[in-house]
């Protein structure tokens, strides 16, 4: 269910602004994005987990704010990380 040292800090090398970037709004979608992606594949053995299901509902709602946030802000940079991370269709 969770996401690993690693992988969390190659999500966070690959999104970050400066050198020193761990907690921009960029990595932060970007780590949620893959915990929500974890949790998928989690749902799909465990079907009747509903705390977890909360969690994750949590953790969409939080993506969402930080996504308008960013929309709000600079556009050209939302529009660019939704592409990266491949959130719409």
């Amino acid at each position: 269910m969770a996401i690993s040292k690693v992988k969390k800090q190659e999500v966070i090398q690959k999104h970050r602004v400066h050198e020193k970037d761990t907690g921009s709004s960029f990595v932060q979608v970007a780590v949620l994005t893959e915990r929500i992606n974890s949790l998928g594949s989690h749902f799909k053995e465990h079907v009747k987990d509903h705390h977890s299901r909360r969690g994750l509902l949590k953790l969409v709602s939080q993506r969402r704010k930080l996504l308008d946030y960013l929309k709000r802000e600079d556009q050209n940079a939302y529009y660019k990380l939704i592409q990266d991370l491949d959130l719409r269709k």
